[in-house]
């Protein structure tokens, strides 16, 4: 699955040696599933991550990864992205065929739209605040080419919905990244204040001045810690407590927000290790805490909190059974639901599956 959504732990530095030096290679080839020619000139990249190559006279690709779960994304220009699992386990060439984009059902459907022709003016700065987050690292990503957007407000469900004409070009000029964005939708319902967007992040990591460099370093590192990524290598790796999280099952029948702790964040009759990666099965509700960080002093407002709480507050929503490998990567993306303090932090705080932190 393609959820963005945000993406080995610290305590010891051989699992980080291990994830950074094991490599597996994919190899393949992109196709026009209509005429069976070869694309070159393909983007093939795995999503959320920094790696990415381009497919060469006959199509072929070849990508040589860390050892872990991906999401492979394939996009050609006039024709409808690919996407597909990979890990270690792929051993076979693939074979990706793209279909062409339909042009003319995309211009009567553009015909019969609640399109905003001054969206950028009137939904921008709302735009960014959806996308990017709230937060100080929110001040400092730019969108370069602001012109691909295009917004559809439908008075009737009172709802905007924002699509693109081409990829986002962004900078994080707080992490250091360049972002190629393949933006699916943004949606916002007004009756639920509700947001929610999917699409392809590939990341790219800028060169700055030594100034800049150690200002990445240090903000990487703080966006990492306490992360959705940062939490399932640590689940993977059983140093959930050690790295400052805990996790709590909701009670679904109190009344107010009451919780109990997990004994064992390991339990086999929920968590086991199938492969080289973590299979776990425990559907309900959770309250995931981490406490080597403070809060955001926006969050703690917009969320109504006392203001003298000193953790950071998530809640999952577990749907079904998932699995985490290696790399900190976890599917069916779908089936695990996050609000709280992992949904406050957006593409601003994002950091890509290859990050690797600095041991403590």
């Amino acid at each position: 699955m393609r959820k963005f959504l945000y993406l080995l732990c610290i305590v010891v530095a051989l699992p980080y040696f291990v994830f950074s030096q094991e490599q597996f290679t994919i190899r393949g080839k992109v196709l026009d599933a209509a005429t069976k020619a070869p694309l070159s000139g393909a983007s093939v990249f795995c999503q959320n991550t920094t790696f990415g190559v381009v497919t060469n006279a006959d199509g072929e690709f070849s990508l040589s990864l860390p050892k872990g779960g991906y999401d492979l994304v394939v996009s050609y220009t006039g024709f409808q992205s690919a996407e597909q699992r990979i890990g270690a386990g792929n051993t076979d060439p693939l074979v990706l065929e793209l279909k062409a984009k339909d042009k003319s059902m995309e211009a009567v459907t553009v015909a019969g739209s609640n399109e905003v022709p001054d969206g950028w003016t009137k939904y921008g700065e709302f735009f960014r605040e959806q996308f990017f987050g709230s937060t100080a690292n929110a001040q400092e990503c730019k969108i370069l080419n602001p012109e691909a957007l295009r917004f559809f407000y439908s008075k009737k469900r009172n709802r905007l919905k924002v699509l693109t004409k081409e990829e986002l070009k962004i900078e994080n000029q707080a992490l250091g990244y360049r972002v190629r964005y393949q933006l699916d939708s943004l949606s916002y319902e007004y009756n639920t204040q509700v947001s929610t967007f999917s699409g392809y992040p590939f990341f790219e990591a800028m060169t700055g001045s030594t100034d800049q460099e150690s200002k990445w370093k240090i903000n990487r590192q703080k966006a990492y810690r306490g992360s959705k990524l940062h939490f399932m290598r640590c689940w993977y790796n059983k140093t959930i407590a050690q790295e400052g999280f805990a996790l709590e099952k909701v009670n679904p029948d109190a009344k107010s927000f009451e919780a109990t702790p997990i004994a064992d964040y390991y339990d086999t009759s929920f968590y086991g290790i199938d492969s080289g990666a973590a299979v776990i099965t425990m559907p309900g509700k959770y309250r995931v805490i981490y406490r080597k960080e403070m809060p955001d002093a926006r969050f703690v407002i917009a969320y109504k909190l006392p203001p003298h709480i000193r953790v950071q507050l998530s809640i999952l929503d577990i749907m079904d059974e998932f699995v985490i490998e290696q790399n900190g990567y976890w599917y069916e993306q779908s089936d695990l639901i996050n609000t709280g303090y992992w949904s406050y932090e957006r593409m601003a705080e994002a950091v890509p599956y290859d990050y690797v932190p600095e041991p403590n």
